[in-house]
């Protein structure tokens, strides 16, 4: 055992090697923090992205995600098809006065129409105001930071290879179309002169 009141000391010291030094308070909301890139604040949507298959809604375990749609029927894509039907999304909200931000919705999310947001400043005068609806969560959405870059001897990741790959087949299509309204002549149609 030690000397009785040496803790009592130790602590009396600390606090006056503490009282000496200028206090770091910050100074929010004058001063916005600098927070991590890929800091968890809210929950964006990216409406495009999102087919309206309901498992965010389904796995949120706190049933705070509302969904809303309807059925639209698609014209066949090739003469002779037939017509197929998609969902339309109507309604998205996400209740953030019940949401624990626990991200299994983010995570479900097979289309990636989900994704966190740094921003954190949401409050609001009535806790019903809480409930932000999908033009707010698409307003977030553009505030989600890139993701990191891929290490520099990583392959190239399956979908961006394939997207890339249809881009530059429609690509030559369209040119090809476009030599082809050009006429054998030239753009003007008469032997390539300028009108």
């Amino acid at each position: 055992m030690g000397i009785p009141g040496s803790g009592l000391a130790k602590g009396l010291a600390v606090t006056l090697r503490t009282m000496t030094r200028k206090a770091h308070t910050a100074q929010y909301p004058d001063v916005q923090p600098e927070l991590p890139p890929r800091t968890r604040g809210v929950i964006g949507l990216f409406e495009e992205n999102c087919t309206v298959c309901m498992l965010c809604a389904r796995e949120c375990p706190d049933w705070c995600i509302y969904i809303d749609s309807h059925k639209e029927t698609v014209p066949p894509a090739a003469p002779g098809g037939r017509e197929r039907s998609r969902n339309v999304l109507d309604r998205f909200a996400i209740d953030f006065a019940l949401c624990m931000y626990c991200g299994i919705c983010i995570e479900v999310c097979p289309f990636d129409a989900l994704f966190w947001s740094p921003e954190f400043e949401y409050a609001e005068e009535d806790i019903r105001d809480l409930t932000h609806e999908r033009d707010k969560l698409r307003e977030w959405m553009w505030t989600v930071p890139a993701p990191p870059a891929l290490d520099p001897g990583a392959e190239e990741p399956k979908e961006i290879a394939a997207a890339r790959k249809a881009a530059d087949k429609i690509a030559a299509a369209e040119a090809a179309r476009a030599t082809d309204a050009a006429g054998p002549d030239g753009p003007s149609g008469r032997d390539g002169a300028a009108s």
